[in-house]
Parts: C-alpha cells; sequence; structure tokens
C-alpha cells in the first residue's frame, strides 16, 4: 500500500532529521541488508552444528552419554536455527526475501481465480451429469 503525501513527507522530514543528528548511524541502517544477517545466522549454525557433532563423536569415543546427548541436541537445535535463517533468505515466510512486484500479487489473483473457476465448472458439469 503506497504511503500517502502527507504520509511521504513526513517519513523524509525524519529521514533528514536522522541524517542530520547522526550521518553516521543513518547510513549504516540504510546500507544494511536484512538477508546479511540471516547467513550470518546460518554461518553460526553451522558452526555450532559443527560443534555438536564433534560433541556427539566425543562422546561416543569416550563414552560418555550425556556428553552425546547434549551434542546431538547442540546439533538439533543449529540445524534448526539454521533452516529458520535458511528459509529467510530464500524467501519461504519472510523478511529478507525480494519484495514481491505490483504484478505478482496481480497474477496470483488471476491463477486463483482460474483455478476457481475450473473448479466451479466442473462443478457445474457433475451436477449437469456430464462427467468428464
Amino acid at each position: 500500500m503506497p504511503l500517502s503525501e502527507h504520509e511521504q513527507r513526513m517519513l523524509d522530514q525524519i529521514e533528514q532529521a536522522l541524517y542530520a543528528e547522526d550521518p553516521k548511524f543513518a547510513n549504516t541502517v540504510r546500507q544494511t541488508n536484512p538477508a546479511v544477517h540471516y547467513k550470518r545466522w546460518i554461518i553460526k549454525a553451522s558452526i555450532g552444528f559443527v560443534a555438536g557433532v564433534a560433541l556427539l563423536m566425543g562422546g561416543a569415543v569416550f563414552q560418555q552419554v550425556a556428553i552425546g546427548v547434549i551434542g546431538f541436541l547442540v546439533m538439533l537445535a543449529c540445524l534448526l536455527w539454521g533452516l529458520s535463517a535458511w528459509r529467510r533468505v530464500v524467501g519461504g515466510s519472510g523478511e529478507a526475501a525480494a519484495p514481491a512486484t505490483p504484478a505478482e500479487p496481480k497474477q496470483r489473483r488471476q491463477q486463483r481465480q482460474g483455478l476457481m473457476n475450473r473448479f466451479e465448472e466442473r462443478w457445474r458439469r457433475r451436477q449437469e451429469g456430464d462427467d468428464r
């Protein structure tokens, strides 16, 4: 939903005030890409997963069940953490996904309407006794 002219002017004024007050911070915030943040999460999760494997193997080698279980739990937690970050990077559910172009929602809506029209047509044919 686009901003109104008044809202756009207010946003521009806030942005100018931020640049005037703290230009270094404003520049840093402007250049930050959320995907970079999630990629860091993936790297950290990968390192944690490797550490979990090491703990699991260490527990097996030294026959310490508790260390093996902790290693497995670390692996599991890091795997889930990495997968959630991965989904956000590739656009499964998230903020870091590329923004949709204005045409995409319209196309999806048309596809859904086309699908619904096909279902309705099939339903009508079945009701009329013309099964194909």
